[in-house]
Formats: C-alpha cells, structure tokens, sequence
C-alpha cells in the first residue's frame, strides 16, 4: 500500500505546497529524460523478475481471520508486510534475473517461503489463502475497526471519505453459475474502503530503459483483458456469484472518491485504465498531476530542482507518494537504488493464486508476451483503439473465457482461442529474446496452454464447484465454506489450477 504516512490532519496550505512539489518533481521527470540522467538510458536493463503477492488469512472454518499482526509477528521476515485489512499480508519477492534456470528457481524460492510461513500462520491457528477474492467475505467483514493498525490505512480512509463525502456503494451484477440459472447482484454500501482489501492481487514489476517506457506501458495496457480472462480467480463476494474476476470492478468502485454529481461531470476515477495510448512516461506523471487531487499531501523541504542543479539525482517524495495513490491497471514506477534512477511498469490487473505454479505461468506470460509485442514492426497500439483495449478488460473480467475480445487483424475472438493461435507463440519469443530456459518455457507456458485448452480457470474451478455442491443439497453458505476448504487443499497440493478436479 506504500509508505507510511504519519500526518493525520492537513491544511490548506499543506495541499498548495504538495501540488507544488508533485508539480516539481514532474519537471524534474522531464528533464531527467531529456538529459539521459537515467541508470537504464540508451541500454535495456538486465531483466529482472519482481512481484509482490497479497494473501488472505482463514481460520480452521475457513472463515476470514482478522490476525495478520500475530501472523506476522509469527512469520518475523520482513519480506511479509501488513495489508490495508487485518485479514489481509503481502509478500514481496525481491527482483531476480528473469534468465537461464534462475525462473524456476525463483519458484521454488516463493515456495519455500510461502511453506515456511504457512507453519507460521498455522502455529497461530491462522491458514494463507493465495486468492483473487476471499469467498467466505461478508459485508460485516468491511467494518472500520478490521483496517490493519498502520496509521497510513485509516488516514487513506479518512481522506477518500472526505474527498466523496458519503458512503461508498457497491453494485455489481453477475454472470449465473449455471446456464439458465439466476442472476445475481450484490448491492450494498460501506462506510470504509475495506472492500478493496477484499481485491488480493499479483503485482508485477517490469524494469525498463526510459526511452522503452511508453512501449512497454502500451503493450501491457493492450493484453489487460486477455490476462484477466485467462487467470480469473474472484467470482464471489458477499456470498453471490458475481464476475470472472471481480476484482475489476470491486476495486474501482470501492476507492472512487466522485460522488454522483463528479462521476456525471465525466471526473476521472483514481482506479483508472487511462484514456490514451502515450508517447513517454511524461505523459502519466503529467496527468497525475492535472486531474487528481492529493488524497496524502505530505510534503518535505527538498526541492527535487535544486538536488539535479546540483548534480543529485533527487528522489521526488511527494510524486511517488502522489503516484501511490492514483490506482492504474499499470502503474508508472519511478525508484532510486544505490543513488541511480529507474523506470518501472508495475502490472496491477492479475488476482493472487490459486497456485505458485500458476503464478509463475501467468508472469512469464505477461513479460513473454509483452517483450514480443515491443519488438514487433508494427506496433499492436498502433492498429487498435484505447477503447477497445479498455473494454477488453471489463470484458474479459465479467465473462472470462467466455468473453469476446477485440484483436487487430483477427476481430472478436474468444480469450482462449486468441491466446493459442496468437500469444502464446508471440510469448515464447518474447521469453526467447530475454534467455529464458526451455525448461522454464515449456513449463509455464505449457500451463497456460493447459488452461486455455481445458478453459478452466481458478475462477471456472470455484463456480463448478459450488455449483456442484448446491446441486447436491448445500445452502450458498455451506457451498463456499467447502469449496474454499478443498481449494485450500489443492493449492497446497501445487497442481496447476487447470488439473483440479472438482470435488
């Protein structure tokens, strides 16, 4: 959720100085550019495979478990961090060269670990859940008083309150489990941003030159849909059966500041796709900076300016915290290690789970197929709409393979036909160009292709079987306990989501 914040009231004048440092450090971006003052300028940088993991916590019942303070405490590694909700941790697996034999063992490293704090949680009576979206999650889980104890998640909530200044309402309307079966809605209000912490993600980070930003950002922002429709792991919250993978819209509705009247006047959501395909990261500090309001306007003495007169490379506090807090399906990184300045695309769209193994098939499919769609002549932005792209991604998380998605120089094509006949070749050339093992290849990628084949995703498995489950007799209650206490099981198993059986 980014840094600590340790400022609980703000003036006026607090927000004036902050725009006025973000507005800085965006020309200090600029220049940064224009002077080749980046680590990475005129060169492609080693790549590197980095990602953070959210992860939910149960208890023996399978229901929620608001103890992540005692989980980590029990855990005691720093790499896990607190989450916004209590029943929520983070682990953050430190970037790894992304070539030779070094991807598989960057799976067996995250399995390792992940083994090792299960034993934690467990010692706790607490279980990890790698999932899109907690199904046993209920509205009386989304209470104030479950946000985690970092004093930056109540401000957060506080300042999205006062920004909205009413309740934050959630309404989504489903697909049904069954065909001919029933439709069905969550429609409910909040009183906190808690419904965003039910949104447990995979966040990938891809390291770029400066001069390949835009590239890299566009190529990512076209495969969105596919990536969605393909992994999604959350179609139930509150206990009806909603999208593929509801995440999407939980997460825009549940950190929208507009109330109606802004939302009518065409104001621009913090949880945004964008509205452009773009020429420079420039462009994304740029319209930071002109539609969103601060929301943490923390502020310190350094003028980002005066630190690259001087020969520094400045970090730019207030734009990263500024950054931190506009919530885009791929999210320009700027960071500073060892006194140099680099670039990142930080890929937001991809629920966590259901297994390490699908994990790792699913990231090597998003660089794979974003490094082959970099290198390609004619560059794929450059034949297709911003508005197909986005609407690829609403598509593709409501319907899931079942979806119709937009694809240049094909049309409507479902997302496991186009995944086939056209990403996974261009993915293995992309993996190809980075040195990327054919062991390495051949299993993540075949997982993929398993899954496209079978089109059983993590989601379709959670459906099919609590779909089974009522047809047998169980209630909607007894059907989620279940399914989730054998997906549990299953992913402690490791098989890739496309071989489970539904039990």
């Amino acid at each position: 959720m980014g840094e600590d914040v340790d400022r609980q009231h703000f003036t006026g004048a607090d927000r004036v100085r902050f725009r006025s440092q973000v507005s800085r450090g965006t020309q200090a971006i600029a220049r940064m550019l224009a002077d080749g003052l980046f680590t990475d300028h005129g060169r492609p940088p080693e790549p590197l495979l980095g990602m953070e993991v959210e992860l939910n916590l149960i208890d023996a019942a399978a229901n929620p478990s608001m103890g992540n303070a005692e989980v980590l405490a029990a855990i005691a590694d720093p790499d896990y961090q607190t989450e916004l909700a209590q029943f929520n941790l983070e682990i953050n697996v430190s970037p790894r060269p992304f070539v030779g034999g070094d991807t598989v063992s960057l799976e067996q490293g995250l399995r390792s670990s992940l083994n090792r704090a299960q034993a934690a949680a467990e010692s706790t009576g607490n279980h990890l859940v790698m999932v899109g979206m907690l199904p046993t999650l209920q509205s009386e889980h989304f209470a104030h008083h479950w946000i985690s104890a970092n004093p930056r998640y109540d401000l957060l909530n506080e300042q999205i309150f006062a920004a909205r200044g009413e309740d934050i309402e959630l309404d989504i309307t489903g697909i049904p489990l069954s065909p001919g079966g029933d439709i069905e809605r969550l429609h409910t209000t909040t009183d906190s941003i808690l419904p965003e912490a039910a949104c447990t993600s995979l966040q990938l980070h891809l390291r770029t030159a400066p001069e390949d930003f835009a590239a890299h950002w566009n190529a990512a922002q076209a495969i969105a849909g596919v990536q969605v429709a393909i992994a999604g792991n959350s179609p139930f919250l509150g206990g009806k059966a909603l999208w593929h993978e509801t995440r999407i819209p939980v997460f825009e509705q549940a950190t929208d500041t507009r109330p109606l009247e802004l939302k009518n006047q065409g104001v621009r959501p913090r949880v945004w796709f964008g509205e452009r395909w773009i020429n420079t990261i420039f462009d994304l500090f740029e319209e930071n900076i002109r539609y969103f309001p601060a929301l943490l306007p923390v502020s310190t003495d350094v003028d980002p300016l005066t630190v690259l007169e001087e020969g520094g490379i400045p970090h730019l506090d207030e734009l990263r915290l500024h950054n931190g807090t506009v919530y885009r399906w791929n999210r320009p990184v700027y960071d500073v290690v060892d006194g140099q300045a680099h670039l990142r695309v930080e890929n937001r769209v991809l629920p966590a789970g259901p297994t390490v193994v699908d994990i790792m098939a699913n990231a090597a499919f998003y660089y794979g197929v974003v490094r082959g769609l970099v290198e390609q002549e004619l560059p794929v932005w450059s034949k297709m709409s911003f508005d197909a792209a986005r609407e690829n991604l609403t598509a593709g998380a409501h319907w899931g393979m079942e979806g119709q998605l937009y694809w240049p120089d094909v049309g409507w094509i479902r997302p496991d036909e186009l995944t086939l006949r056209i990403l996974l070749p261009l993915a293995e050339r992309g993996l190809t160009a980075y040195g990327v093992s054919d062991k390495a290849k051949s299993r993540y990628l075949g997982i993929i292709h398993g899954r496209c084949v079978t089109k059983q995703t993590g989601s379709v498995w959670q459906r099919r079987s609590v779909a089974a489950r009522e047809a047998a007799g169980q209630d909607r209650r007894r059907a989620l306990h279940g399914m989730l206490t054998d997906y549990v099981a299953l992913m402690h198993e490791g098989e890739p989501v496309h071989n489970w059986p539904v039990r």
